[in-house]
């Protein structure tokens, strides 16, 4: 995690984990959730939801905002036994992904959150960079290289 955005907004690293959990695929995150084993004593605030969100987009990037489409998303609420809260907010529709995700998020703000970072964030996060580099490696292999030649007779 970079220092100055931690500086900058002390919710950062809280961000990073809610949105690799959100991002990963809901098998992974229940494999590694079943790993980890310790599933503490909660109680639910919210029991997932299911519901969706409009989902904005721009055209290059740098146009007017528009209305893509709906997505669907589903998030829940737990509260773990000594009082830390936890939400979980994922795409899609799985409900055991957004309370794994809100019981992780709880996790990750007590003293167990080294455990968790090693046992779940870690392996999602080093799944995700993978993907992303394959993804590249397809892309530049692709890749086509325009070149002008000079003619002569200018």
């Amino acid at each position: 995690m970079n220092m100055m955005n931690s500086e900058i907004d002390p919710h950062a690293p809280r961000k990073a984990w809610l949105g690799l959990l959100a991002k990963s695929p809901a098998a992974e995150v229940a494999r590694l959730w079943a790993a980890y084993g310790t599933h503490p004593d909660h109680s639910i605030l919210r029991a997932p939801e299911i519901g969706g969100v409009m989902v904005r987009g721009r055209a290059g990037a740098v146009g007017a905002a528009f209305n893509l489409g709906e997505m669907s998303v589903t998030r829940a609420s737990v509260k773990l036994g000594c009082g830390t809260v936890g939400h979980g907010y994922v795409q899609g529709r799985s409900k055991d992904h957004a309370l794994q995700t809100a019981l992780i998020d709880a996790l990750m703000q007590t003293d167990a959150a080294t455990q968790v970072e090693a046992a779940i964030l870690a392996p999602l996060r080093k799944g995700r960079d993978t993907a992303k580099a394959t993804r590249a490696a397809k892309a530049a292999a692709t890749k086509v290289d325009f070149f002008t030649m000079v003619r002569g007779e200018d």
